[in-house]
C-alpha cells in the first residue's frame, strides 16, 4: 500500500479528486465561502494526516502540477485577445489602474511589515502576494524571501479575493465590467479571475489582463523597493 503513496500519480490523483469535490460542493451550496481551493486544501491535508502519509510523498505529484502553473496563467491571454478592442479603448485607465493597484498592494504590505516589526525575509516573502504564484516566487526567492511563505500568502490572497470580490462589487456599486474585472485581477490574481469569469466574459478577460500587467509592474516595483 505504501508503494502507491510513493508514486507521483498519487499526489496528482489526490489533488484532482479533492478539487473536483470542491467544485461539486461549491456548485451545490452556491456560496462563495465554499471555495473549491479551500475545500481541496482541507481534504488533501486530512488525507495526509489520517493516513500518516509524508508530505514528501505527496509533493512528488505536486511538483508535476506546479509545472502547469505558468502555462495555465499564459492561457489567460486567450480571453484577453477576444476583448482586444476593449483594451485599445481603455488602454490608459487600465494601465493607470493596474499601476495604482500594484503600488497599493506592495506599499500596504511593506508598511504593515514595518509596523509589526517583521524581519526582512518575511517582508520580501509577503510583498508580491497579489500576483500569480510563478511571478511571486520569482520575485521573492532571489531577494532572500521564503518561498513557502510566499506561496501561502498568494493562495490566501486569491481565496479572499474569490470569496469577497462579488460582495465588495455590490457594496461599492461597481457597475462597469471592465473596472470590476481589473480590480479582481489586480488584487487576487488567478484564483480571483476564476470568480471573475463566473461574473461575466468581460470581467474574466479584464481580470486575466490585470494579472499580466500587474505582474510586470510588480516586478519593476520590486526592483526599486527590494
Amino acid at each position: 500500500m505504501s508503494e502507491i503513496f510513493e508514486t507521483p500519480y498519487f499526489g496528482v490523483a489526490l489533488s484532482v479528486i479533492a478539487f473536483w469535490i470542491g467544485v461539486k460542493l461549491n456548485r451545490k451550496l452556491k456560496t462563495p465561502v465554499c471555495n473549491p481551493l479551500i475545500i481541496a486544501i482541507v481534504l488533501v491535508s486530512a488525507v495526509l494526516l489520517i493516513f500518516r502519509i509524508p508530505y514528501e510523498s505527496y509533493d512528488q505529484g505536486g511538483e508535476i502540477i506546479n509545472m502547469f502553473l505558468a502555462p495555465a496563467t499564459a492561457c489567460l491571454a486567450v480571453a484577453v485577445y477576444t476583448k482586444l478592442q476593449i483594451l485599445k479603448e481603455y488602454a490608459l485607465p487600465i494601465f493607470v489602474g493596474c499601476a495604482a493597484g500594484s503600488a497599493a498592494s506592495m506599499g500596504s504590505v511593506y508598511l504593515l511589515c514595518r509596523l509589526f516589526g517583521l524581519d526582512e525575509s518575511l517582508t520580501v516573502s509577503l510583498i508580491p502576494k497579489s500576483v500569480t504564484t510563478p511571478i511571486a516566487v520569482s520575485i521573492a526567492e532571489p531577494a532572500g524571501g521564503m518561498v513557502p511563505v510566499t506561496v501561502v500568502a498568494v493562495i490566501f490572497t486569491g481565496i479572499l479575493g474569490g470569496i469577497f470580490a462579488p460582495l465588495l462589487i455590490r457594496i461599492f456599486r461597481v457597475s462597469d465590467p471592465v473596472a470590476a474585472g481589473l480590480a479582481i485581477g489586480a488584487s487576487s490574481h488567478a484564483v480571483g479571475t476564476s470568480k471573475a469569469i463566473e461574473l461575466g466574459e468581460v470581467e474574466g478577460a479584464m481580470s486575466g489582463l490585470a494579472i499580466g500587467i500587474c505582474g510586470i509592474i510588480t516586478v519593476l516595483f520590486s526592483m526599486i523597493v527590494l
